[in-house]
């Protein structure tokens, strides 16, 4: 399953809704999607569909879902990230009425860059090919994420080495 949340922002995120509403119609993917539509004007056809969901049910589907794609806010990509799994991210973006600025494009792409944990699609055109090759992208991520979690635990280890004097227990 594949869940999509695009937030409580008053304005619309139909961009995000319509696309992946109508690559499901069109077959591009076959598993179920579950969308957090918000206030959008735009309903799904193919897709199940809430506009807005409990804590409760955001983290249930975000635990059962193989993909979780969200909007840029950081509340919605931070419990799959909690979850030990990879977000795609869509930032909502100013040119397209989906919020007030570009703030979203910006902050993602920072988190994109400093901490390499979420897959940044800014380009909704680049969404598809992002999805069909999720677990390549994510399995090279992970190695990355294991390997930078290997050396943080060995600096922080000899920090508290040093800190003790250079025992060892």
């Amino acid at each position: 399953m594949i869940f999509v949340t695009v937030g409580t922002h008053e304005q619309p995120f139909d961009r995000l809704v319509r696309y992946m509403d109508h690559r499901k119609e069109r077959g591009k993917i076959g598993e179920d999607v579950v969308m957090q539509i918000g206030f959008g004007t735009y309903e799904p056809k193919y897709c199940t569909w809430e506009r807005l969901i409990s804590y409760e049910k955001m983290h249930s589907y975000t635990a059962d879902a193989r993909i979780v794609i969200t909007h840029g806010g950081p509340a919605s990509f931070l419990m799959p990230l909690q979850m030990g799994k990879i977000p795609i991210v869509v930032p909502r973006q100013a040119g397209f009425h989906e919020h007030v600025n570009d703030h979203q494009v910006e902050f993602v792409q920072k988190v994109a860059e400093r901490m390499g944990t979420v897959i940044p699609v800014i380009d909704i055109d680049d969404l598809g090919q992002v999805i069909e090759h999720y677990e390549d992208i994510t399995r090279r991520m992970s190695g990355e994420m294991n390997s930078n979690n290997r050396e943080f635990n060995r600096e922080l280890g000899e920090m508290v080495r040093q800190l003790l004097g250079g025992e060892r227990r």
